[in-house]
């Protein structure tokens, strides 16, 4: 098995229904995570990207530390102010007990990106990967909460969680009050180290610091999907309708008005049918733009080329038979019909690999040249994206 199978067989079994959303779950010794990221490549992606404050940042004892103190404000020719990350004032700061964060990772670096796909394909909804290094025992952030779910990768060393829970049970990002501070003592203490893997639900206050000199983890935050995004979806359905088009009777009798909203609820009753979550997954996934890529040099055709790889750039894409005999694609946000013999095309793109344009014209039977056609289709609808080997 690969890494990333053995990451979505732990997150199978009972973890959908008996843990996610409502407690935390540890899993020891899931996998080697070493490939996904390496500190030469956070070194790479450190010192050859523009990775200004705040999106990499250093916090200590629960404090943002000035950039000022690890960077240096750099004018280009063309008059654009950056900060440059000077690489002794970082050493010095985290020498000092800070930890480093770079969100979204996986915007940066393929391994990452894989993993996010992974996930994204598991709990159907939007994934961003940040990681965390840190040197002492020094908390960074303090005891806190956060408003989404997270998977914790721990790549290297060992991390100290203090779990105390939530105190308002699943706080949103915009949200009527604030949690509650938690009890001084945790409810739970552990420990993660290299090969582990941890989910913590939204909402739950947590302290985490390095037990063991350094420390190496990513932060998988899933987008939190809740009864608000389907009563918005719902909504949006709903102006299909001539009593939700209808303007509302601010100016009728008592009435009138009660009639009017008897109207309306029978119809958001029969819109909120048994099958209602299931359709709004299944739009919502239809409609991920996922991670567009550019496949340069091609910029019109893909040639036909045995050794070119392909892949689906969005994990959430749908395949499925119209009844008719034919092949269903939705992705992006758009939907193609297609033969049959081009099931065996797609059905191994879709969690997210990248195969060579011959193996999939030889498992479908198609020529190198229409499995190059097909790919150019999706490559102009941003759903799909060639590389050369």
């Amino acid at each position: 098995m690969t890494t990333f199978s053995k990451v979505v067989e732990r997150l199978g079994g009972d973890f959908p229904t008996g843990a996610f959303g409502r407690t935390y779950r540890i899993w020891r010794a899931v996998a080697d995570f070493s490939s996904v990221l390496t500190w030469h490549d956070l070194n790479t992606v450190i010192g050859r990207g523009r990775l200004e404050p705040p999106r990499l940042r250093l916090h200590r004892d629960g404090e943002l530390i000035p950039w000022q103190r690890y960077a240096t404000a750099v004018t280009t020719r063309r008059n654009v102010v950056w900060q440059r990350i000077q690489p002794s004032g970082l050493h010095n700061q985290l020498h000092d007990g800070a930890s480093l964060v770079l969100d979204a990772v996986d915007e940066l670096h393929q391994p990452a990106e894989r993993l996010a796909q992974v996930l994204e394909a598991v709990f159907r909804g939007r994934v961003q990967i940040n990681v965390y290094a840190s040197w002492t025992a020094t908390e960074g952030f303090g005891t806190h909460w956060d408003d989404h779910d997270v998977i914790v990768v721990q790549l290297e060393g060992a991390k100290r969680w203090r779990l105390y829970g939530p105190t308002r049970l699943n706080p949103l990002h915009r949200d009527t009050e604030a949690p509650e501070p938690p009890a001084d003592e945790p409810i739970e203490e552990i420990v993660l180290r290299a090969g582990d893997m941890l989910y913590l639900p939204r909402g739950w206050w947590h302290a985490v610091a390095a037990t063991e000199g350094r420390s190496l983890h990513l932060t998988c935050g899933l987008q939190t999907t809740t009864g608000a995004d389907l009563l918005g979806w719902l909504s949006d359905r709903l102006r299909t309708s001539e009593t939700v088009r209808a303007h509302l009777p601010v100016f009728a009798s008592p009435q009138e008005q009660a009639a009017y909203l008897e109207l309306l609820r029978k119809e958001v009753a029969d819109a909120l049918h048994d099958g209602a979550i299931g359709d709004f997954l299944t739009t919502r996934d239809g409609i991920e733009p996922g991670r567009p890529m550019p496949s340069l040099p091609f910029v019109d055709a893909v040639p036909a080329r045995d050794v070119l790889h392909a892949r689906l750039t969005t994990a959430r894409a749908q395949l499925t038979d119209n009844g008719q005999g034919q092949v269903v694609l939705v992705a992006g946000g758009e939907e193609w019909t297609f033969a049959p013999p081009v099931r065996a095309v797609l059905s191994p793109l879709l969690d997210g690999s990248s195969l060579p344009l011959g193996r999939l014209a030889e498992t479908s039977g198609l020529t190198v040249g229409q499995v190059a056609g097909l790919v150019t289709e999706l490559v102009h609808a941003n759903v799909a994206a060639v590389s050369e080997p």
